[in-house]
């Protein structure tokens, strides 16, 4: 009956057993057995050599990887509903020391490519003016919108032209993937990312997600950033426990999927109430208040989204029977 987030949903059974069996002594930091075996996992997952690293949230991850792109009086170009800039309590500052977030608008949270390149070629190539050192898009958007790969590639030609970074904030990546049924590498590295921030709390983690550096020369400065930034555990071993567990047999893909095909269901049932396509696992829909209100007298829970919004999120543990009772209350407004 929760919708509310899938920050919410449980942990994966795997993930638990998982941690369970790293419950023994071993190495303190990032030093262990299992966090040794992240960079070669992920270069599996993504058929590239890459460096990868735990880190605890999400916050974390998309502003250190900024900081690795980013000097204090440089600029990171972002969608004006991005997390990093609405929900991140300016943590991105505050990682880079300062940088300015420079915020564009687009349909559905997405970036387009003329709209980097309009916003670049207005900045003035003098010492008044912010200089942009990245671009920081979010894979699927806040608004549940999914970035093709050739939309990722046109982002990326006017990145490498202007020497900006990309950075790619993949707090819901799986469902991303799971939507685009494509090779992870065909919407990352392969058409321009230089850096992923890999979600796996809101997709069956306790508490751990992954930093993936495509540009490894980034990496090497973030070691000391993470640390100085309290963000190196001492049992770091429970972490890449947990991303190792949904890395082995695709379980990350898998759970996406499970989501993604639930938020189908809704989005069948909410016909022309929808305000964007559905296309990961957020279901956005115009709601009135006695409407919202009668849903929740019948024990559904979910975001208000503005006034007449409301913000449905289906999570890897709930199957299509555990939908059909919102579908249909839905349907019977």
């Amino acid at each position: 009956m929760r919708f509310f987030s899938d920050n919410a949903a449980s942990v994966h059974p795997t993930v638990m057993e998982a941690l369970s069996r790293a419950n023994v002594q071993d190495t303190a930091y990032d030093g262990d057995a299992l966090s040794a075996q992240l960079s070669g996992k992920f270069s599996h997952v993504f058929e590239t050599d890459v460096e990868a690293m735990w880190v605890a949230t999400g916050t974390a991850a998309n502003s250190l990887a900024l900081a690795a792109m980013c000097q204090p009086h440089q600029g990171v170009v972002c969608h004006k509903e991005a997390h990093i800039e609405q929900d991140e309590a300016g943590a991105p500052g505050f990682y880079t020391g300062g940088a300015k977030l420079m915020l564009l608008d687009g349909e559905g949270a997405k970036l387009s490519a003329d709209a980097v390149e309009s916003h670049c070629v207005a900045i003035r190539d003098d010492v008044h003016q912010v200089q942009p050192a990245a671009v920081s898009i979010t894979n699927a958007t806040e608004y549940g919108l999914v970035y093709k790969p050739d939309e990722v590639a046109a982002l990326s030609s006017v990145c490498k032209a202007r020497g900006l970074g990309l950075h790619m904030d993949g707090a819901r990546f799986a469902n991303a993937v799971a939507s685009l049924g494509c090779h992870p590498a065909d919407v990352t590295w392969k058409v321009g990312v230089d850096v992923l921030s890999f979600g796996f709390v809101k997709n069956g983690g306790m508490g751990a997600e992954a930093l993936i550096f495509f540009n490894k020369d980034l990496a090497a400065a973030t070691h000391y950033r993470r640390k100085r930034a309290g963000h190196l555990q001492s049992k770091g071993r429970f972490l890449a426990a947990q991303i190792l567990a949904m890395l082995d047999d695709d379980l990350w893909l898998k759970n996406a999927r499970v989501a993604n095909a639930g938020a189908q269901v809704l989005a069948i049932a909410s016909g022309d109430r929808l305000l964007h396509p559905v296309e990961a696992n957020e279901i956005f829909i115009k709601l009135t208040a006695e409407e919202a209100a009668s849903l929740r007298g019948a024990g559904f829970d979910f975001y208000d989204w503005g006034a007449g919004q409301a913000r449905l999120v289906t999570s890897w543990n709930q199957s299509a029977e555990d939908i059909k009772p919102l579908a249909e209350a839905i349907r019977a407004l």
